[in-house]
């Protein structure tokens, strides 16, 4: 249910953000309310059931989302909204590779521009659906929040991948910062 207090405009939450970056941990507002805004698993948004177009305004409510416990804010120093994501709040779009075998970096950049690399501060992990065995990988792009790796991405990772063994098992996966991030078990 949407808190009809909750800003009806997207616009009037976008006039109170400025451009720099915004510590939006250290804000805590007291006015805590729901804002019919969601993240498909796509990576699309959706304010009050249409998409948002503008991407300039997406990147904008991005640089102030927050993730607490198992809910997302757009957190500015007066408000806090929830909002719905369906799966990650970020799809990663694009892959550079530099270097190669265990010295290699992966940098990935995310819909909303966002650019990490693989390595301890921003871990790859891939989730396998029970039912169907399909993957799901992600990269942490910020504090608790994940890109899903696209499908063509993921693909381009695959074809960088290498067979690491261990001492139960062959695995599949790719390094990047010294870091070896399992990708599937070779079968």
């Amino acid at each position: 249910m949407v808190d009809e207090s909750a800003h009806t405009s997207l616009q009037s939450l976008a006039d109170k953000l400025d451009q720099e970056a915004r510590p939006v941990h250290d804000w805590h507002p007291s006015h805590v309310a729901d804002i019919d805004l969601r993240i498909w698993r796509d990576g699309t948004w959706y304010y009050q059931g249409s998409p948002i177009h503008r991407l300039r305004l997406v990147k904008l409510f991005a640089s102030v989302m927050r993730r607490d416990d198992d809910d997302y804010y757009l957190v500015t120093p007066v408000e806090k909204l929830r909002i719905q994501v369906d799966d990650a709040p970020f799809i990663a779009v694009e892959i550079d590779r530099e270097g190669a075998g265990e010295s290699q970096r992966l940098l990935f950049r995310t819909n909303v521009d966002d650019v990490v690399e693989a390595g301890p501060r921003h871990p790859i992990r891939v989730v396998i659906d029970p039912l169907s065995g399909e993957p799901s990988p992600y990269i942490l792009v910020r504090d608790r929040l994940e890109a899903l790796i696209s499908r063509p991405v993921f693909y381009q990772m695959a074809d960088l991948a290498l067979m690491e063994n261990s001492a139960s098992s062959t695995e599949f996966g790719v390094w990047s910062c010294g870091c070896f991030f399992v990708l599937g078990e070779a079968t």
